[in-house]
């Protein structure tokens, strides 16, 4: 038949096939991506032939170097063509990618690189953010020290500046002239791995989420088309990074799929001035913009001036992604950035989602949009809300687990390397259906507000992050034999970290502990990861079976002691007031 479906014969296809030739044969000087670099007004234009030939010659480069079908590849560089281009030339050739984000320190890229046994890395010699350089090459030589299955490191530049290349290093660019524009794509079988993507859980080690070819495909391009309401000829302005999910099914496969224009924004919210998104949505004109609460509560502070000296009128649809946006952020971004004019989509879903599962849209034409809530199920989502005892909640005005009742394409397959940890996270819980980590309201009407999460997981400026991380890097610190980490409210991250601590003794250096506890949880995580707050204590509330009562320090910091609930169940309840104490006099060292 004619159209994309003839590379599905025998339920056989290769994604990079839909993402760029199908287009290719159509159109082939339709911009494919528009890619807005760090410096303001420097934006260049890819078209999707020129994005098939780069994805052809680096696939080739990939080949020459010994990368087979299956191997996999870390791609460890920001949001760029070339960075595109290797995503899509691994699919090309039937290997699996796994984008770390580019802020994360060299610990935490070997980490990945170790469990997914990466072959390769692709990276830039250095990164450009906010007018700022990132050592990206010196961070990747740093991680393939401890990663025995590396056989090279491609690098590709960035900046003019010299890097010092070793007998792993192979200079991209120069590479990918020599090599063919043409390469012929792998037939893949419908549910061989596309990609793995790491994101965090509620123990310390982050887990590889497996996704695969088709239902993800298929899932990322009809949930771009129909929430969005995505028509041919739009620029679509996702600034995710390609570093999570969004950007993956957002930014690459769900717009390349659908044959969009898509942007890819290198740079940040207030570079060189907060009028940065607006000034780049006035000069390439997009239609669709998808950013992060945490961008627009940031930009909220400014006031309203840097958006309205920008032309906003091709904006059609405005996205939120990352984390539940507060009412106030919702109005902000509706009102004054979208002049009330542009359907706002508040977008519920996550890394093994695959793509976007409860928004107000696709719904009936001019169905009621209420702020700040997620509200309607996609096609084929069933949500179901499920109580302390695992029964299904029926009826509306209902809060609960918020579960997912049957299997859609996008889902995620396995946990690489980890099946069994797989089904015990999401399947375990409430046997028969996917537990999602998060708690949900069901309104009257019958639409989904989500309540946040269940778990100790917490979402700083949309970055989902296990507490159990940011403890076991803590604990790293010899002075340190205990700590606890909660999320607390916080007014432009969503939560900020805040970290109980307790010493080994009572030393007279604490400041200097504490800046050494955020260097480690920097270097061993990301700056991103780092507690907002610091705490000393004597000794952390536990339970008789040595469990720490983290909801007790939760209504510590969220001065909710008059509240504390049953505290019969700790070893020793006079720790509550101890803490408190310690709390208060923080706290007024803090304001003085």
């Amino acid at each position: 038949p004619a159209g994309p479906a003839r590379w599905f014969l025998g339920g056989r296809l290769n994604v990079s096939v839909n993402c760029l030739d199908q287009h290719v044969e159509k159109s082939p000087n339709r911009v494919a991506l528009i890619w807005e670099r760090d410096e303001p007004g420097t934006a260049v234009h890819i078209t999707y032939r020129e994005l098939l030939d780069l994805t052809c010659r680096l696939a080739n480069t990939l080949k020459k170097y010994g990368i087979q079908k299956g191997d996999k590849v870390a791609i460890y560089m920001p949001v760029s063509p070339l960075s595109v281009a290797g995503m899509l030339a691994c699919a090309r050739i039937g290997a699996v990618h796994t984008v770390v984000f580019a802020g994360f320190s060299a610990e935490s890229l070997a980490g990945r690189i170790v469990d997914s046994g990466c072959k390769a890395v692709i990276t830039y010699n250095q990164g450009v953010r906010g007018g700022r350089i990132i050592e990206l090459k010196t961070t990747v030589d740093e991680a393939v020290k401890s990663c025995p299955s590396i056989k090279h490191v491609f690098v590709a530049q960035r900046t003019d500046n010299k890097v010092q290349m070793g007998d792993y290093d192979i200079p991209l660019e120069e590479e990918m002239t020599k090599a063919a524009s043409v390469c012929t794509p792998e037939s893949m079988d419908s549910e061989d791995m596309l990609f793995m993507l790491y994101t965090s859980g509620s123990t310390g080690k982050p887990k590889g989420i497996v996704h695969t070819q088709a239902g993800y495909l298929l899932y990322a391009a009809l949930t771009h088309k129909y929430v969005f309401d995505y028509q041919q000829g739009d620029v679509f302005g996702c600034v995710a990074d390609i570093g999570w999910i969004t950007g993956h099914s957002y930014v690459v496969y769900g717009p390349l799929c659908n044959g969009a224009t898509s942007v890819l924004f290198e740079s940040t919210p207030v570079y060189p001035d907060p009028g940065r998104y607006w000034e780049v949505v006035q000069r390439l004109k997009i239609n669709q913009f998808y950013a992060a609460p945490t961008a627009i509560r940031l930009l909220l502070n400014y006031g309203e001036e840097w958006v309205k000296k920008y032309d906003r009128s091709s904006l059609k649809t405005l996205g939120s992604v990352g984390e539940p946006i507060n009412k106030e952020a919702w109005q902000w971004f509706y009102q004054v950035v979208g002049e009330g004019r542009c359907t706002l989509v508040d977008t519920w879903w996550q890394t093994e989602t695959g793509g976007i599962c409860i928004a107000p849209r696709p719904s009936e034409e001019k169905a009621e949009i209420i702020p700040a809530m997620a509200m309607r199920p996609f096609f084929g989502i069933v949500p179901v809300l499920m109580d302390e005892n695992g029964k299904v909640i029926e009826g509306n005005d209902v809060s609960g687990a918020l579960c997912i009742a049957q299997p859609w394409p996008g889902m995620a397959r396995t946990i690489y390397g980890d099946h069994q940890r797989f089904v015990d996270v999401y399947f375990k819980a409430y046997p028969g259906y996917y537990f999602t980590g998060d708690g949900a309201y069901r309104t009257k009407k019958g639409y989904y507000q989500i309540t946040g999460r269940m778990d100790d997981v917490i979402n700083i400026s949309g970055h989902r992050l296990g507490t159990a991380e940011i403890e076991d890097a803590m604990a790293d610190h010899p002075e340190v034999p205990e700590t606890a980490v909660i999320g607390y409210p916080h007014k432009i991250k969503g939560e900020g970290a805040f970290a109980f601590i307790v010493l080994k003794e009572q030393t007279a250096h604490v400041d200097l502990v504490k800046e050494e506890l955020k260097t480690i949880v920097a270097s061993k995580i990301a700056k991103y990861a780092v507690p907002d707050h610091i705490l000393v204590v004597k000794r952390l509330p536990k339970t008789r079976s040595g469990k720490i009562m983290r909801r007790l320090l939760r209504k510590v910091v969220t001065e909710q002691s008059n509240d504390m609930g049953d505290v019969t169940t700790l070893d020793d309840p006079s720790v509550v007031k101890e803490i408190l104490d310690a709390y208060q006099k923080y706290k007024e060292k803090s304001s003085s």
